[in-house]
């Protein structure tokens, strides 16, 4: 069997990398219809999951994670929940939390230090002529 290759631990079987597919699917429609009710998840979209081996509990990475985004979550986290055990057949619904996708920061970072260099690279061709 092939291993998942990524910084978000190891899914040795192809049933979790299905299951894992599946929640993604679940939780971001499931986001999306939330977000009409609540203005605060309007923002928040779901970029992977990662679930244990044994798919007790579950990592639902977003793209974006703001203090008001993080409360909503938590308060709907239930709710969330109980969408995925009514389309799962799952024998045990596993237990979400949410997380910032660490990919997404990693990207954001890098895009941000090639501004500051674009931007100092003009600054010295100003400068220059």
């Amino acid at each position: 069997m092939a291993r998942r290759q990524d910084n978000r631990g190891a899914a040795p079987y192809a049933r979790s990398l299905r299951v894992n597919q599946v929640l993604r699917q679940i939780v971001a429609e499931e986001l999306e219809r939330l977000a009409d009710a609540d203005e605060r998840l309007r923002m928040v979209t779901v970029t992977s999951v990662d679930s244990t081996a044994d798919l007790r509990q579950a990592t639902v990475f977003l793209s974006s994670l703001s203090d008001d985004a993080a409360a909503a979550l938590d308060d709907r986290r239930v709710q969330v929940q109980r969408a995925v055990a009514r389309q799962t057949q799952l024998k045990r619904t596993p237990l979400l939390s949410f997380a910032q996708d660490p990919a997404v920061v990693a990207g954001s970072r890098v895009e941000d230090l090639l501004r500051r260099i674009h931007v100092a690279d003009e600054d010295r061709g100003e400068s220059d002529g």
